[in-house]
């Protein structure tokens, strides 16, 4: 399993280390660092000592995600430590009562809030989205793009659910195999190519990429919806077959250009310096 260990800092100058799972594709960040920032307790160990018994005595789920990961100590030796994933921290530290705290727990229930509103009215997911692509400097001609291709693959996974393709781990097959298929990359070689850890690999792609990206799941949902699969297996070779389609419709292209289509160009390289907000069509 590939490790990375580094530091982020926070304002106030404080460290928290973290560990990167390559395999699991997750961060890890120490807990007595997170707790000495929002505590600024002296001693943070008996303070996470104490808030562990008590998780134990109320029968809370996070303390069974407590990960022990060698980390980098003062002294410059390695460490056993507890850690948590994101999602566990972001539990923890709402279980931890502290101002500093506050901010992020208000952050917290703003999102919650968000996400009930968008499952009354899914439009307002594709105004969030859109926004904050504009927000992180995407040119418009990229969100169109990009929007699009949240369409297909909501009508490819759509179809897989039809099919009984099982959320989580099937999806992830399915979608390697796409990908290995038009891209001649799996998922995670694709991602490492272009730097990528936790971000989403789609907003990352150029507009070509996007593009074959979307041929590929258009195609699969097609294949799919006519071929009615049972099994997984035949769900695997459809998502091979339509991969596989867009894959030689991306080697033509390099064919005629003398160019590689597959880039490690990431977000960075996309976004447009200065891009001022402003209204966009709307995938409908």
């Amino acid at each position: 399993m590939e490790k990375k260990n580094s530091v982020i800092l926070f304002n106030n100058n404080k460290k928290v280390r973290r560990y990167w799972d390559q395999e699991k594709e997750e961060w890890y960040f120490s807990v007595i660092d997170v707790i000495a920032i929002l505590t600024d307790s002296a001693i943070p160990r008996r303070y996470w000592s104490d808030l562990k018994r008590k998780f134990k005595k109320e029968g809370s789920e996070v303390y069974e995600y407590i990960v022990q990961l060698k980390l980098l100590a003062p002294d410059g030796k390695r460490y056993a430590t507890d850690c948590f994933s994101t999602k566990n921290m972001l539990r923890l530290i709402q279980s931890v009562p502290s101002p500093k705290a506050e901010p992020l727990k208000l952050w917290l229930a703003q999102v919650g809030d968000d996400r009930i509103n968008e499952m009354h009215d899914p439009e307002l997911s594709i105004d969030r989205a859109l926004e904050t692509y504009l927000k992180k400097g995407y040119s418009r001609e990229w969100i169109n793009q990009r929007l699009k291709s949240i369409e297909i693959r909501k009508e490819l996974t759509d179809e897989w659910d039809k099919r009984g393709v099982k959320k989580g781990e099937e999806y992830a097959i399915l979608t390697n195999e796409i990908t290995k298929a038009w891209s001649d990359m799996s998922v995670k070689g694709y991602k490492m190519l272009k730097g990528l850890k936790k971000e989403n690999l789609r907003d990352n792609m150029t507009n070509l990429e996007l593009v074959l990206n979307m041929l590929a799941e258009a195609t699969t949902t097609e294949i799919s919806s006519k071929k009615r699969p049972v099994q997984f297996k035949e769900s695997k070779n459809i998502a091979k077959k339509g991969g596989e389609i867009a894959g030689n419709a991306r080697r033509e292209i390099e064919a005629s250009t003398g160019q590689k289509v597959i880039s490690n160009k990431n977000s960075k390289d996309l976004k447009i310096k200065g891009n001022k907000r402003g209204s966009i069509g709307k995938v409908r």
